[in-house]
């Protein structure tokens, strides 16, 4: 329950104003892979629960509604329990998207979950023409402009930043999970310098609006630390669940669009 695959990827939707052409976005490229170590702490129980990775790739896609093969994204978001929480309570899952190069829409999604007795393995299509989605179970409406929760990640991560400078502006963005739509308001709560393993990294805050019940218990009861440059990469998340809290913070990166900027000591920003 603790490294629900809602709370490992659904925590970053900071939303973006899109300026790509031809697959060449400002953010990220193919090649990067993001790797992220999850800890839980609670009154009994301090440690790492768990890890977490994301990876973009080159990819061909045939999709059935245009009967032609097209050049896509293939971004794969993987997570797994660690050490004891592995003993009692065992997570493998596995996320898929394929999106255009374009619009980062995706045409594709899978979902391999395996936590603890819970198994689900489903398989989208996205029909951009009709505006539907369509699984084995059924087929429903969707939005023209809905992501999956893969693809809304690395949509928002070309966000730009002046256009949300003020503290407690906020953005909506539509999201397709278990044969529903769902929207996720998204509030900033303006600038900050955080500390990482990876050292102090000036960050942009946000709070993104999460569904209560199994696993929260307030609508916005996490805090995500973005990077405050041209990557806008989750660095670090912060969280309470129903018992104790989670954290899940950036130990490894490979192959970024640009430089990570990182400063030698902690100063607080202003905004």
């Amino acid at each position: 329950m603790i490294l629900k695959s809602k709370l490992i990827f659904i925590f970053t939707f900071w939303v973006v104003s899109l300026t790509a052409q031809n697959g060449n976005f400002s953010a990220f490229k193919t090649g990067e892979e993001l790797t992220y170590r999850v800890f839980y702490s609670s009154p009994i129980i301090d440690a790492t629960a768990g890890e977490a990775k994301l990876v973009i790739k080159k990819d061909s896609l045939f999709i059935p509604y245009k009967n032609s093969k097209e050049e896509v994204l293939h971004i794969t978001g993987s997570g797994s329990s660690k050490g004891l929480f592995d003993f009692f309570y065992t997570v493998r899952d596995t996320f898929e998207t394929y999106v255009n190069r374009k619009t980062l829409l995706p045409y594709r999604f899978i979902r391999a979950t395996h936590e603890g007795n819970f198994k689900r393995h489903d398989r989208v299509w996205f029909n951009r023409d009709s505006l539907t989605a369509e699984t084995s179970r059924k087929i429903i409406s969707i939005p023209a402009d809905v992501h999956d929760m893969i693809s809304a990640i690395y949509y928002m991560r070309l966000l730009n930043i002046d256009n949300y400078a003020d503290k407690d502006s906020m953005y909506i963005i539509n999201f397709y999970l278990d044969d529903s739509v769902y929207y996720s308001a998204v509030k900033f709560l303006g600038r900050d310098t955080v500390k990482t393993s990876l050292g102090y990294i000036p960050s942009i805050k946000i709070a993104p609006m999460m569904a209560t019940g199994e696993v929260f218990a307030k609508k916005y009861p996490m805090f995500v630390w973005v990077t405050d440059d041209k990557n806008h990469i989750p660095v670090l998340v912060s969280s309470e669940v129903i018992v104790g809290s989670v954290k899940m913070e950036l130990i490894k990166y490979k192959n970024l669009k640009n430089t990570l900027v990182k400063i030698s000591g902690k100063r607080r920003r202003k905004n």
